[in-house]
């Protein structure tokens, strides 16, 4: 690309134990995942966060594990985005204390709020989504909806003027799921590949619904929306979320090489 843009293509998570073999050499204990992932890849999407609030000393040490430059995108704890309770703003505090090193290291490209198919477009939604971007000012913020109805002008609008990024997908052609977009309302962008396992994306669990391997042609067919997001913005995050036995790192290999021939990155 022109000047300073880029692309940091990477997998949301990395330490999966079908990856042994596929991905790490076999017999690779756990503890060298991170090592090993960040040898090759630049950026990594964090999905532990989600289950459990983050702990600083955590991720000081994977920090400390990964070389300099290397970036962390952090899903936000479901008790902001999925399971809202009484005390759900004490726990955006929480959440922010824990990410704190990654912030004071540079470390941090991102912090993901994906949203599940229930948080509908309503004003109570809109209040509390609101309310989230205004409690994580200051952090790169990246909003994932679930449900088609919030991708309109005003909610690109009101993402625009509070700074944040709007997540594209590929997913499943299914009713009420987000189609391809290349809008943009952040300084960055951000992209996840979900694979299209229409079969178990409603009845499957966290593993069967990702089971999916993009071909090079469905992967071709972002090109000409990545080059229009990189007109857009300076860098764009692009992660695959297929994990089923490395699925994501096989194919995010391919993307890099795809957009290199492509001449897009």
């Amino acid at each position: 690309m022109e000047g300073n843009r880029k692309i940091l293509i990477g997998t949301s998570g990395y330490s999966y134990d079908d990856w042994v073999g596929p991905v790490y050499p076999p017999q690779t204990p756990k503890s060298d995942f991170l090592h090993l992932y960040a040898s090759e890849f630049p950026i990594v999407e964090l999905n532990f966060s989600y289950y459990a609030q983050p702990r600083a000393q955590a991720l000081q040490r994977m920090i400390d594990t990964t070389p300099e430059g290397f970036l962390f995108a952090l899903k936000a704890h479901r008790s902001m985005t999925h399971e809202i309770g009484e005390g759900w703003e004490k726990e955006i505090e929480t959440f922010r204390q824990g990410l704190q090193p990654l912030v004071d290291a540079k470390r941090l490209a991102a912090v993901l709020l994906q949203f599940p198919y229930s948080f509908g477009y309503s004003p109570e939604s809109r209040t509390r989504l609101s309310t989230l971007c205004a409690r994580l000012e200051g952090l790169p913020l990246a909003v994932e909806f679930r449900k088609s109805d919030w991708l309109q002008d005003r909610v690109y609008e009101g993402l625009r003027e509070r700074n944040v990024a709007l997540v594209s997908v590929d997913e499943p052609d299914l009713p009420k799921l987000l189609r391809p977009s290349t809008v943009t309302t952040g300084t960055f962008g951000y992209l996840r590949f979900h694979g299209r396992n229409k079969e178990e994306w409603w009845t499957g669990d966290n593993a069967s619904r990702y089971n999916y391997l993009y071909s090079p042609a469905e992967m071709g067919e972002w090109a000409d929306r990545i080059r229009t997001i990189m007109q857009r913005v300076p860098m764009l995050l692009l992660f695959f979320n297929n994990h089923w036995r490395g699925n994501a790192a096989k194919n995010a290999r391919e993307m890099r090489l795809l957009l290199q021939q492509a001449g897009i990155t």
